[in-house]
């Protein structure tokens, strides 16, 4: 493990520049590959094929080897040399995945959205039959009603068939009563079904839109001047993810604001009014991606940025029904496919945009 394992032999173009680059960096330091792992307490095997270009590794990984060769030399790293491997370092994940994996992903949470649509409006169907069921059962039961009301009129003299009609109208009162309570019932859920099957119509216009983005890349509306281009907010408590967010989506041509939790995403955002989208993850100390969603949603100029939620508990039900009721619009899993990540970023920038250019 002391010595550099030799240059993997089927590496593609972008990895074997990325490794060139790292192994330059590392032979800067005069140490062996044994040593450097035990010192910064990495596996030496894993570090080695980080060299030899058979593993891609994490950012963070890349720029402890930058604050190390500039402790060794005393020297500080320029920004030219560090967005020079930032660039190797984008093409090499772009290398490491493909159009391919974006776009089989994205037809699966177009799939998902289209089922939710149809059984939404399933749903409807039946509810709006239900209801309207129950609409005409009242109806009738009105018509019941005024007709014993008129025989009871007709036969107040009668203490009898008086004290039996005034039974049937209390049956009949308390069964228009219950229907009328169902109906408010099958209306609410009637509103909460199509409400579901008008989000879930929007989402999957959203994917075709990202999908077409994956499979035909298109250049971005162009913006007049520098200061115009629309902000990117991404929050993760984790440094390397916020790295790597930073290294696929540096090809796009929106500035990148990074923060570290919820409320530096808050205070971002008092800061700037000109974002596009924020990519915002669940799981975080203090206040979580849910929490955070929704003070974002109760502040007026705020409250229409869409955020897409990055989780790695995996997209189930119950963990996405949550992000799109905290005002989530979208949501990716991790460890994320960057073609897919800035295929979204890239469509909801285009909406804000298209917004922006309307007004």
């Amino acid at each position: 493990m002391g010595e550099l394992r030799p240059l993997g032999s089927d590496l593609t173009e972008a990895s074997r520049a990325l490794a060139q680059a790292l192994r330059e960096l590392f032979e800067g330091m005069e140490v062996s590959v044994r040593r450097y792992a035990a010192r910064r307490q990495r596996d030496p095997g894993t570090f080695s094929r980080y060299l030899n270009g058979t593993r891609l590794p994490p950012w963070q990984v890349i720029m402890d080897l930058f604050t190390d060769l500039a402790e060794h030399h005393g020297t500080a790293v320029t920004t030219e040399a560090i967005e020079f491997v930032r660039g190797l370092y984008g093409s090499a994940v772009d290398a490491a995945s493909s159009p391919k994996h974006a776009v089989e992903l994205l037809e699966q949470q177009l799939a998902d959205a289209d089922r939710v649509s149809r059984r939404s409006s399933v749903r409807g169907d039946v509810l709006g039959d239900a209801l309207l069921d129950r609409t005409h059962r009242i109806a009738d039961l009105e018509v019941r009603l005024n007709q014993l009301e008129a025989d009871r009129s007709a036969e107040r003299e009668r203490a009898d068939k008086l004290a039996a009609a005034h039974s049937d109208v209390t049956e009949l009162l308390q069964e228009r009563n219950d229907l009328e309570m169902e109906v408010t019932r099958l209306d609410n859920e009637l509103r909460e079904a199509r409400e579901q099957r008008a989000a879930a119509e929007a989402r999957c216009d959203l994917l075709e839109r990202q999908l077409e983005a994956v499979e035909r890349p298109a250049a971005l509306p162009a913006v007049s001047e520098p200061q115009d281009m629309p902000k990117i907010l991404i929050v993760d408590d984790q440094a390397d993810n916020l790295l790597a967010m930073t290294a696929v989506l540096a090809t796009l041509d929106q500035e990148l604001v990074t923060v570290s939790s919820g409320r530096e995403a808050l205070k971002a955002l008092l800061d700037h009014d000109d974002f596009a989208v924020i990519i915002m993850d669940v799981q975080m100390p203090e206040m979580d991606g849910y929490e955070t969603c929704a003070h974002i949603k109760r502040r007026p100029r705020t409250r229409d940025v869409p955020i897409i939620f990055l989780t790695a508990m995996g997209v189930d039900p119950e963990h996405s029904a949550r992000g799109y009721a905290a005002g989530a619009v979208d949501y990716m899993s991790k460890p994320f496919d960057p073609w897919a990540l800035r295929a979204k970023v890239a469509v909801f920038t285009s909406i804000y945009l298209e917004r922006r250019g309307n007004r």
